[in-house]
């Protein structure tokens, strides 16, 4: 039995998932996975790793999925609900995927692509489930094959910020080891109660939040869409005490809770300052946000730092300081070294590149040895491409080595530094600081910047201020107003999105 499902065995009678306004046992989930496991299979007795793509909305059917791939001996192949064809096109193709499940409203979406391929798919809830006749629901168990953890499970796809995605395939030893350091280290237990809010073709919403969640025993609501007043509402009349979230959704509730009365952004605070944990990630977390987040929920966000090839390596402390602008320090069972250049050991006090062991460490890129090769160093570490700096025992990021670290003038520096102070400007709502090509200076350090009111915004003004903040060889050099920054789904900015904006 695979080690999610045998957990689950524990907490039988405990509320696994709130959705669609039901709720669903583990039992419930045990059983219908079973089931669908049992119709994946048909007549063969594994299905060795074939590759099962799915396209099912948040909630039961996508965990009952998740599981009986995984039950059945396939690897799981989650696709974004919110991708357009051709996005989806390549992930089916470079996987070679065998079958696609969906839910009913995405058959359109992907139709021509089942017309042109003749792929086998099965909808949720719809007649094509009755392709199995023999299968009798109400039997209850059924005999599955003996899937050995060290066998492939899942391929997400990076998100293709700085080239094309690659699949990232991890096995079940993998994401046992990713879920069981977060269990640990954040004290996860049958007694919590979070939401998940965030993308499900993604390490931060299908191992975080769910599998974390589904482990433990604890229970995992889910809505339909994304709505501040829904959250808080779940916030206050469901008991939830685990709240996990990137920048961009924490900045979206601010919003919100600026736009109620004070009398309800009290009621609220005094709903949230209850919770256990609230956790951000996936994208760096502005002090600025984290500092006024603090202020209107009386929570410390817990940020952390991780890649879709590493699930959680670094995070701050669930008990002791969590210092704003840093990701804290290595989880149990990783091993964590920053390397020069040369991938030596760098000198304390230097930036180094981030370089990860352990059983949390993904198998392979998805048909894609060369990449795979040179990720890894030549003794098994690998190479996470991130830069960052040690300071009091706590590892601060300073970007990605490809977009956030320019090498202008001579000098290496952080883009994320200089877009924490642009952001302390009163007319700075977010920013975005890259380099591009320049004879002069190798790279030229430019902004691309959302500001309140273009009216007030006064470029020299600004330059005179920075000088006051920073070394003046960090300084921006050019200026670009935009009314949002390019994101991808995760809210990731894509900095060559970015960068082809002053191109252009």
């Amino acid at each position: 039995m695979l080690p999610i499902v045998e957990q689950a065995q524990k907490y039988l009678n405990n509320i696994a998932i709130f959705s669609n306004g039901k709720s669903f046992t583990y039992a419930q989930l045990v059983k219908d996975s079973n089931y669908f496991a049992a119709l994946l299979l048909k007549d063969e007795k594994d299905l060795k790793e074939q590759r099962i793509a799915f396209m099912v909305n948040p909630g039961f059917d996508y965990v009952k999925t998740l599981w009986a791939i995984w039950q059945a001996g396939g690897i799981a192949v989650p696709l974004c609900i919110t991708h357009p064809l051709p996005s989806l096109e390549y992930v089916l193709e470079d996987t070679a995927a065998s079958t696609i499940v969906l839910s009913k409203e995405y058959l359109a979406v992907l139709q021509p692509y089942i017309n042109k391929t003749n792929i086998n798919f099965i909808v949720i809830e719809e007649p094509a489930l009755e392709i199995l006749p023999m299968v009798n629901k109400e039997q209850g168990n059924f005999s599955m094959p003996t899937i050995d953890i060290s066998r492939k499970a899942l391929i997400l796809y990076t998100s293709g910020t700085t080239n094309k995605p690659k699949g990232v395939v991890t096995t079940h030893q993998n994401i046992k080891a990713q879920i069981t350091t977060l269990i640990n280290a954040w004290e996860w237990s049958e007694n919590d109660k979070t939401i998940c809010v965030l993308p499900l073709h993604h390490v931060h919403g299908i191992i975080n939040v769910v599998c974390c969640s589904m482990w433990a025993g604890a229970s995992c609501y889910f809505i339909p869409q994304f709505s501040p007043k829904l959250i808080f509402d779940l916030f206050t009349n469901n008991g939830l005490n685990v709240f996990m979230a990137v920048p961009t959704i924490y900045f979206k509730l601010m919003t919100y809770l600026e736009s109620i009365s004070q009398k309800e952004q009290v009621a609220l605070k005094n709903v949230m300052s209850s919770f256990r944990l609230m956790v951000c990630g996936s994208a760096a977390l502005p002090i600025s946000v984290m500092e006024k987040w603090e202020g209107f929920s009386g929570q410390r966000l817990l940020e952390r730092y991780g890649m879709t090839e590493l699930g959680m390596a670094i995070s701050n402390p669930y008990f002791g300081e969590r210092r704003a602008g840093y990701v804290g320090m290595p989880l149990p069972g990783v091993s964590i070294k920053l390397v020069n250049e040369q991938y030596e050991q760098a000198s304390v006090d230097e930036p180094g590149e981030i370089i990860v062991k352990g059983d949390n460490v993904f198998l392979e890129y998805w048909q894609n040895q060369t990449a795979t090769q040179t990720s890894f160093t030549k003794d098994g570490w690998f190479k996470t491409g991130d830069i960052a700096v040690i300071e009091n025992g706590y590892y601060r990021i300073m970007g990605r080595n490809s977009v956030d670290i320019i090498k202008s003038g001579g000098y290496k520096i952080s883009a994320l530094e200089i877009e924490e102070v642009l952001r302390m400007h009163e007319h700075i709502s977010d920013c975005a600081v890259v380099g591009i090509d320049d004879e002069q200076w190798g790279e030229l350090i430019v902004a691309a910047l959302v500001v309140h009111d273009r009216t007030f915004f006064n470029e020299v003004a600004l330059s005179k201020w920075l000088v006051e903040k920073m070394a003046a060889y960090k300084k921006p050099r050019k200026y670009l107003l935009l009314e949002e920054l390019p994101r991808n789904a995760m809210g990731k900015v894509v900095k060559n999105e970015v960068k082809k904006l002053f191109e252009s």
